[in-house]
């Protein structure tokens, strides 16, 4: 059995007084009587709070009485509140997880109104300002906006007894627990002391006008503007189009949206002999929150009307509390068709029909639900509208287009978008409906067929205070004696002036004026009129002036231009042209070309000529393009038959107007020659080009100064290019590879060695390296003094190694024996610092371990003198 869950309206915001306003609110009243040829009623105003948000309706509210339709203003009453009531929720359901805080005040304020007759009837409306904040069915939440409630009284236009009036007054309860995501039911039934039968639907909620803050506001007059509901809501859809109401009797069945806060109006028509005589309205901003409800949650029927055999079966409560759950697929006899313990299961039926689903959860334990629905597998209903007349304060009609495979459409439900508007709701198959204003309507359809297949349809109507005529043309050229065909669309009736149209009638006569003439059409649509002319100008001859001859260069473009009233053109030869057919064409022209162009009004015509002379461009010879090594000239090598040359870019020219310049650039640079003829007819230069490609700079790299000693084998490594000469080749196995070896055997003061270093262009550069050499066993050589007084000498203590292939370490202490500087390498060496900080003048000692040429470990050690 499904487990019914209590109902809550959760309506507790927490948030700072200054945001929480009012949370909704309706309006309704009783006849009491007739008294001095007045109508007595008993009024009641209810608003609602949120209990904590610390806001307070005012102890006095203004009620503002307006004539119904004219919205002409007839008193304002100031009303005292005449009690509160608190509402709380106590005993949550639970098998409902993180159960919401419910706790709102209701305040009511009651007063005696009396009203002459009327015709028209009246409007009773009370405002406030402001609704609560962060409403998540508006655009951007919108805050601080107003709300209007509002009753309607009717008068006697229709109804002679229509102004003794019991409101309908809702009944359905203000506690409603929703869940986002969840399946929910909500009542917004209403009662009618007079027995009017009562039709219900979603609509706008109402702003105010009134502007400040505060709750309660002076009224300002109907018409009420709408909210700006956000993408995917509207007044009619207020919690999406996943949410329904039920038309007959106020119930709101689907699946919540997400969390959020939502403003959700319903309206209900009261019915007397088959006329709408009031529409009542109640408005509530309901809290959909993050909570979940251990249940079987499934819609109440499976509607496969469209297009599709397969069902997707998920249950909509994804509560903590499910520890199991079971689906089960029956046909129409009973049998069953599938068991499945999945969370989610597709399922694609063999045949159309009527089948039965079932959900179980957690059966024989706590929070155990069950829930059946019907499903209907009827695909190929599609429904659809399709209406004529547009014109306001006249009839637009409406056809239902709904096709149905299987099953006869037998129920409609039209919303004409007009809601608290006489006659907004229809169910007729093919209803009429006269709108008073202009602008766009949504209108609504909900239609079912025989097999129970049911859906909506919406489409937007816009009307207008005069038909639209479309007209092709406006203003046009014939040829004497020539027919021309008239065109015009628009829906209605059509009809053609002058009168002497034959079949003036038809969207499309053919007429053949002597003489200008203007022809009028005009279109009736229901009576809903509209009127256009278009001019028909009539020529007996086509004028036409070509442009004068002209000279182009040789492969341009040039557009051929035209003085003519033709209608049609045919240029030749067309090969040559862009669009032969346009007035104004675009010409390729490589040679001098005679082009003639026939102009046409129907059966007139004339011809017109004009010659395009073609001279070819100067010709630029840029000459070859050439790689030179960096920071050397290149010659160029250019020519041209006009009589003047340009080079370009010139920054890296001696010349830009020579026809041999001399050009420096740093970087590859590609020469830009233009070749101008001043003697020719074609003003343009020919121009070609040249790239003069430039080589990287090479980085000779010879290698470190170094000493030896005698008999020790000494290994150069030059870098930078590809080919490589040594000058001189004293001592070297081999002059012309970057890595010789050196043998020596008798000690040197230094021998400098110069290194040619070639890249593959055979582009040069050159760098040097000193060797010395010494007659003595190798040794670490240290300066027994330095001054880093950053002149550039002896600015550091660094060791010089003779015969020594590797330094394992270089270590240098003060005389408190604390460590100074170490180091591996013989290019750094000590500043005389030591974190920057600048060390006295003092002895240090220095300390030296490495190997020798031969292998064998050194070790040394001594002092210098550090002077400032």
């Amino acid at each position: 059995m499904k487990r019914i869950l209590p109902f809550l309206l959760m309506l507790c915001f927490f948030s700072s007084a200054k945001a929480d306003h009012i949370t909704g609110g309706e309006m309704y009243y009783s006849f009491t009587g007739l008294s001095g040829g007045q109508y007595n009623y008993r009024v009641t105003l209810k608003l609602l709070t949120d209990c904590e948000s610390r806001r307070k309706v005012d102890e006095l509210i203004s009620v503002g009485v307006f004539s119904r339709y004219s919205g002409a203003f007839i008193r304002n009453i100031s009303v005292g509140k005449s009690s509160i009531e608190d509402l709380n929720l106590t005993n949550p359901d639970p098998c409902i997880t993180n159960p919401p805080v419910v706790c709102y005040n209701v305040s009511y304020f009651n007063f005696d109104l009396s009203l002459p007759v009327s015709e028209d009837g009246y409007i009773l409306t009370s405002q406030v300002n402001y609704r609560v904040n962060g409403l998540a069915n508006l655009f951007g939440g919108y805050s601080n906006i107003g709300a209007s409630y509002s009753a309607e009284i009717p008068g006697t236009s229709g109804l002679t007894n229509a102004p003794e009036n019991n409101s309908a007054i809702f009944t359905g309860t203000d506690l409603v627990a929703i869940c986002a995501n969840h399946t929910f039911t909500y009542s917004f039934a209403a009662k009618d002391s007079d027995g009017d039968q009562l039709i219900y639907s979603f609509c706008d909620a109402q702003n105010t006008n009134a502007g400040g803050g505060g709750n309660i506001q002076n009224p300002t007059p109907p018409p009420f503007a709408s909210l700006p509901y956000g993408p995917l809501y509207s007044g009619l859809a207020p919690l999406s189009n996943t949410v329904e109401i039920n038309s007959e009797t106020g119930l709101i069945t689907g699946i919540a949206p997400a969390g959020g806060k939502y403003v959700v109006t319903v309206c209900v028509q009261e019915i007397r002999n088959n006329k709408v005589i009031a529409t009542q309205r109640k408005d509530i901003q309901i809290k959909i929150a993050s909570c979940s409800i251990a249940e079987a949650a499934i819609p109440d029927e499976y509607l496969l009307c469209k297009d599709t055999k397969t069902i997707n079966l998920v249950n909509s409560s994804s509560s903590p509390l499910i520890n199991s759950l079971t689906w089960e697929i029956k046909d129409n006899s009973n049998t069953s068709l599938l068991v499945s313990n999945d969370a989610q299961v597709n399922y694609t039926f063999g045949a159309i029909g009527l089948y039965t689903v079932k959900l179980y959860i957690n059966p024989g334990q706590a929070c155990s639900d069950s829930a059946s629905a019907m499903v209907r597998v009827y695909p190929g209903f599609v429904p659809g509208i399709s209406f004529t007349g547009i014109c306001v304060n006249k009839p637009t009609f409406f056809k239902d287009i709904t096709t149905s495979v299987y099953g006869m459409v037998d129920s409609w439900s039209w919303d004409f978008g007009k809601p608290g508007q006489p006659n907004n709701n229809s169910m007729q198959k093919d209803p009429s409906y006269t709108y008073t204003s202009n602008g766009v309507s949504d209108v609504r359809l909900v239609v079912e067929n025989s097999v129970g297949c049911r859906d909506t349809v919406y489409r937007k109507v816009e009307t207008i205070d005069r038909p639209p005529i479309n007209l092709p043309f406006k203003d046009t050229l014939v040829c004497l004696n020539d027919q021309l065909q008239l065109k015009a669309s628009g829906s209605g009736v059509l009809a053609w002036g002058p009168a002497n149209i034959v079949n003036s009638t038809a969207p499309d006569p053919i007429v053949s004026p002597l003489t200008t003439t203007t022809f009028i059409v005009n279109i009736d649509d229901n009576g809903c009129k509209n009127t256009d002319s278009l001019k028909v100008r009539v020529v007996d001859r086509v004028t036409i002036q070509a442009m004068n001859d002209t000279t182009i260069c040789k492969g341009d473009t040039i557009r051929l231009r035209l003085e003519s009233d033709g209608l049609q053109y045919a240029w030749t030869p067309s090969v040559q042209l862009i669009d032969a057919t346009a007035k104004n064409p675009l010409a390729i022209t490589g040679t001098t070309t005679s082009y003639s162009v026939n102009a046409i009004i129907g059966g007139c015509s004339a011809t017109a000529n004009v010659i395009v002379g073609s001279v070819p461009y100067p010709i630029a010879n840029a000459g070859a393009d050439t790689t030179i090594c960096f920071n050397t000239p290149a010659q160029l090598r250019g020519s041209t038959d006009g009589n003047s040359l340009v080079w370009s870019p010139g920054s890296s020219l001696n010349s830009i107007t020579a026809s041999n310049p001399v050009a420096k650039p740093r970087s590859t640079t590609t020469y830009i020659l233009s070749g101008y003829d001043s003697r020719s007819s074609c003003p343009k230069p020919g121009r070609d080009t040249v790239t003069v490609n430039v080589q990287p700079d090479i980085i000779a790299y010879a290698g470190n100064d170094t000493a030896i000693l005698t008999g020790q084998p000494m290994r150069f490594n030059a870098r930078g290019g590809v080919r490589y000469l040594w000058m001189p080749a004293t001592g070297l196995s081999s002059a012309e590879t970057g890595n010789p070896v050196g043998n020596y055997n008798t000690a040197s003061t230094g021998i400098e060695y110069k290194v040619l270093v070639y890249d593959a262009f055979n582009c040069v550069d050159s760098d040097y390296v000193k060797i010395k050499i010494f007659d003595t066993a190798p040794s670490v050589f240290v300066p027994n003094a330095f001054s880093p007084n950053k002149d550039g000498v002896n600015d550091r203590l660094r060791p010089i190694p003779v015969g020594i292939t590797r330094m394992d370490y270089f270590y240098i202490y003060n005389r408190w024996g604390q460590l100074v500087y170490s180091g591996t390498d013989t290019e750094g060496g000590w500043d005389g610092t030591v974190a920057g900080k600048m060390q006295r003048s003092d002895t240090y000692i220095w300390v030296v371990k490495g190997v020798d040429y031969l292998g064998r470990p050194y070790f040394t050690k001594g002092s210098s003198l550090l002077i400032r």
